[in-house]
């Protein structure tokens, strides 16, 4: 009995350090779980970190080429403003200058009857044609209007008058006040008569 008594002490004795060694184990087990877990959760967050990253990263390239798109149209805008000023940029003082031009045809009209060695035709007929030197240097061309198909765009109608013959009906019989372009750009509309 004594014996077996030993031997049943030493069998618990060799539970208790199987257990012992089992709860070792376990925790070494979970540990090395925690372990791994912690190397995986870091490798996730790593991993989240780098996507986000990306994601910025893209956001920003994004942004900077919309940008740049955006201030290339700023630019050539403001370029195409700056060109269409210059180019219509005295139009102010050619449109205040075009009543003279008027009044030096009228003159040239009442010295018809005078002699082309008349000292005041010959000097009228000169600063007239210095007029018309500066206005093509500057762009300046005379609407077309006489018999001309009645155009909204360039001609403006003072009144209607029956039209002297068939091949003017709808068209510009006469001219009260002639019409001018800068660059295209109508600057004074020819003021006309229409037959009808």
């Amino acid at each position: 009995m004594a014996e077996e008594k030993v031997n049943k002490e030493t069998e618990e004795e060799k539970d208790k350090a199987t257990q012992v060694e089992d709860t070792a184990t376990e925790k070494e087990e979970k540990a090395d779980e925690k372990k791994d877990k912690k190397k995986k959760s870091k490798k996730d967050k790593k991993e989240e970190q780098l996507e986000e990253l990306g994601e910025k990263l893209q956001e920003l390239q994004d942004k900077h080429l919309r940008l740049q798109a955006e201030f290339d149209n700023f630019r050539r805008r403001t370029m195409k403003e700056k060109a269409d000023l210059i180019k219509s940029g005295g139009e102010s003082v050619i449109v205040n200058i075009l009543p003279v031009i008027d009044d030096f045809e009228r003159a040239l009209d009442s010295m018809k009857h005078l002699e082309d060695e008349d000292a005041g035709k010959h000097g009228t007929a000169l600063i007239y044609k210095k007029f018309q030197e500066f206005l093509k240097q500057n762009n300046v061309k005379e609407i077309e209007a006489q018999h001309a198909d009645f155009d909204v765009d360039l001609h403006e109608a003072i009144t209607k008058i029956p039209a002297p013959n068939e091949e003017l009906k709808g068209k510009v019989v006469d001219v009260i006040q002639k019409g001018y372009c800068l660059n295209e750009k109508v600057i004074r509309f020819a003021k006309v008569v229409i037959g009808e």
